[in-house]
């Protein structure tokens, strides 16, 4: 005997366009609802379309940029272990230079009914990039939260390192050590992170070094190149041309390549050039020095992130704020006093 709506949503306490909903895949039901729909179906014998598979057992998806920069893969793997026990498994999305994209994995991941999406430094972080590739997933009532960046005005979740204070512990740093002449390198310009760091930078600047100090001279210690080796090497060669004493990178790798260009000139790290990186990835420990540089809370973030997508699945409205968490400065072997101030 075929089973009907009207049995369904019985069996499932809800209404009959609700259960309508569920079996066609449709926006505007919480994960609790659907879920109850979808035991009733299993209860009563029904037999669902096979597109409500994935959902039934919780994919969720995690679009990263790439996996060459090893803060990518640590966070993805943090934020796979954050789903361990809640049900939910990420189908991971890493992107390359010219290969599938962001919005070209997103229709690949709604055919798999996802149940949410986290967004890692995504086309999100474009500083006034188009904000209707999210408000279109968010209209149709999927649950979306963004890593750092920040979209005003879409409901959705936004966990972000807070990089106006990761500058400020570097500079404080090497201020402490009489560092005045301080240059900071970091990636394009377009995108919201890079634009906090400069905010950031030039704060710092006025707080711990000068006051007084000009938009003009801050242009003139300000390089911004990619976030790769090779940027940072191109960056710092700039920088070091202008007399800096000391380099703040973007992240890591730029750092990297920042003391690979100041060692093929004959300096000495840090007796000669001190340099911070940004974000903890696990070479620094063994680079040559080891790297002092502004530790990403990646472990909060990823449980924030997490917390967040479940919170939306479960039907909580996100408010669109913006959750801000807090670097810190691990000191190594790549900074040091400031070369004119001597041993």
């Amino acid at each position: 005997m075929k089973v009907g709506l009207a049995e369904i949503a019985e069996r499932a306490g809800v209404s009959i366009s609700t259960v309508s909903r569920v079996l066609n895949n449709k926006p505007g039901v919480n994960e609790r609802t659907r879920n109850s729909v979808l035991t009733a179906l299993d209860v009563l014998g029904y037999d669902a379309p096979h597109r409500l598979t994935a959902r039934a057992v919780g994919l969720v998806g995690l679009v990263i940029p790439e996996l060459e920069n090893p803060f990518f893969p640590r966070i993805a793997q943090l934020i796979e272990g954050s789903f361990a026990g809640t049900g939910y498994s990420p189908v991971l999305c890493s992107q390359t230079a010219g290969g599938v994209t962001e919005d070209d994995y997103v229709p690949i991941l709604l055919e798999h009914g996802v149940a949410g999406i986290i967004f890692v430094s995504g086309l999100h972080a474009i500083h006034d990039g188009d904000p209707q590739r999210y408000q279109r997933l968010v209209d149709r009532g999927l649950p979306i939260v963004c890593v750092n960046g920040h979209v005003p005005d879409l409901a959705a979740g936004f966990v972000a390192n807070d990089d106006h204070v990761g500058m400020d512990l570097a500079v404080a740093h090497l201020a402490s050590m009489g560092h005045r002449h301080i240059g900071v390198t970091v990636g394009q310009t377009r995108y919201t992170p890079v634009i906090r760091k400069l905010d950031g930078f030039a704060d710092a600047i006025r707080r711990h070094v000068d006051p007084q100090i000009t938009d003009a001279a801050l242009a003139e210690v300000t390089s911004s190149t990619s976030f790769t080796v090779e940027g940072g090497a191109l960056a710092a060669t700039e920088l070091l041309e202008r007399g800096v004493t000391a380099i703040v990178a973007g992240s890591d790798v730029m750092a990297l390549g920042a003391i690979r260009a100041a060692q093929q000139r004959g300096l000495r790290v840090p007796d000669d050039i001190s340099v911070v990186g940004a974000d903890d990835s696990i070479l620094t420990e063994f680079t040559a020095p080891p790297l002092t540089t502004v530790r990403q809370p990646a472990a909060a973030i990823a449980r924030a992130a997490v917390r967040s997508l479940l919170d939306q699945i479960r039907g909580q409205v996100p408010t669109g704020g913006e959750l801000l968490l807090q670097p810190e400065l691990v000191v190594r072997g790549s900074t040091g006093r400031a070369p004119d101030l001597g041993a």
